[in-house]
């Protein structure tokens, strides 16, 4: 396995039906697939690889619930509490008021937290390499799916046999 470890081995699909027909075909077939790469999104492809539904709404809503929070604590801590001021003869403390700037931010923490969420749930950011790019069609017309020799049992033929067999056009074998 030592000599299979960096190799890949590559499979280019020309629709995107075809690939999502294959995923779960290739994986009861004992393949393990590292990723799927598409120049759009394919819906159903997550659940075709076995990824577990994403708990990213979870996120936005604490962020948005910290951004209401925040908003309300700041404005009564002023208006109300720290420096209270009667404006328009209305109550110190006005929550109606307050719903404007409140909206405001609970959606600017929520935008910057799903930002902050997105990199670092991805990898993304300052210091972090580039994904390799299997195939550079993968972002214009072509769907590649890429399979990791090192994790998988079954040999090369095996897997570029069944690679063939659900619909790939081409099949590679790519070095990083």
């Amino acid at each position: 396995m030592a000599e299979l470890s960096g190799k890949y081995l590559v499979g280019v699909y020309d629709d995107d039906d075809t690939v999502l027909h294959a995923v779960p075909k290739l994986r009861k077939a004992g393949v393990k697939i590292k990723e799927v790469y598409s120049p759009f999104p394919i819906h159903g492809m997550d659940e075709a690889l076995g990824h577990p539904r994403t708990r990213i709404g979870i996120a936005a809503f604490m962020f948005g619930v910290t951004g209401c929070c925040c908003a309300l604590a700041l404005m009564i801590w002023t208006m109300g509490i720290d420096w209270p001021m009667i404006i328009g003869g209305k109550d110190p403390i006005s929550i109606p008021n307050y719903i404007p700037i409140t909206f405001e931010l609970t959606v600017l923490f929520t935008a910057f937290g799903m930002v902050t969420t997105f990199f670092v749930s991805n990898g993304l950011g300052p210091g972090t390499h580039a994904h390799p790019r299997f195939d550079e069609r993968s972002t214009d017309n072509k769907f590649v799916m890429a399979i990791e020799l090192g994790r998988n049992s079954m040999t090369v033929d095996e897997i570029t046999r069944a690679l063939r067999d659900s619909g790939a056009e081409e099949v590679n074998v790519k070095q990083f």
